[in-house]
């Protein structure tokens, strides 16, 4: 993919929100509800912010989404992700130095992102050892909503060969419409 126009074009406002400001922002009836959401995954997750962005990360390398695996969230450094721990998520993740947990979220990742419906016994019980019935919940919806907005993201174009690594603080907390 080039550095081209995006297919669909984006807003001609720029409002400082990575979503909005994609050409995602041009479903102006849509954005709200998924800005939202994403606000919601990262301020009302039960699981480790690192953990999330350790998620999303693999599901970046799954999209192949170049702005997403160059993003690194301020909230998920401040809980402890490292680059050391980026570099380790990788396809030999599973022989890397990361904890249990961490293994076991990006092996729930690969099979929620390659085949959902075919979870193997030993995972889930290892999952079932390490988080709660609501983590494994908000690990999945986590990853829905990072998958549906990287493959939109990817689908619209207009990213650019390279992104470097960058640091994405999390905005201000985003309010329901009265």
């Amino acid at each position: 993919m080039g550095t081209g126009n995006p297919r669909a074009g984006t807003p001609a406002t720029v409002t400082g929100n990575v979503i909005r400001d994609s050409s995602m922002g041009l479903a102006t009836q849509l954005i709200d509800p998924i800005v939202r959401l994403n606000d919601s995954v990262w301020r009302r997750n039960s699981v480790r912010l690192a953990l999330v962005e350790m998620l999303r990360l693999r599901n970046a390398r799954a999209v192949n989404c170049v702005f997403c695996k160059a993003a690194r969230y301020d909230v998920a450094r401040q809980d402890g992700l490292t680059e050391d721990k980026v570099a380790q998520i990788d396809d030999g993740f599973a022989d890397s130095a990361l904890s249990e947990p961490e293994k076991l979220v990006l092996g729930f990742a690969d099979v929620y992102l390659r085949g959902p419906g075919h979870f193997d016994p030993q995972l889930i019980a290892r999952l079932r050892e390490h988080f709660s019935a609501e983590q494994i919940c908000h690990m999945a919806v986590a990853l829905a909503t990072f998958n549906a907005s990287s493959k939109c993201a990817v689908s619209l174009g207009g990213m650019p060969e390279f992104v470097p690594v960058m640091e994405v603080t999390l905005p201000p907390p985003v309010e329901a419409p009265a």
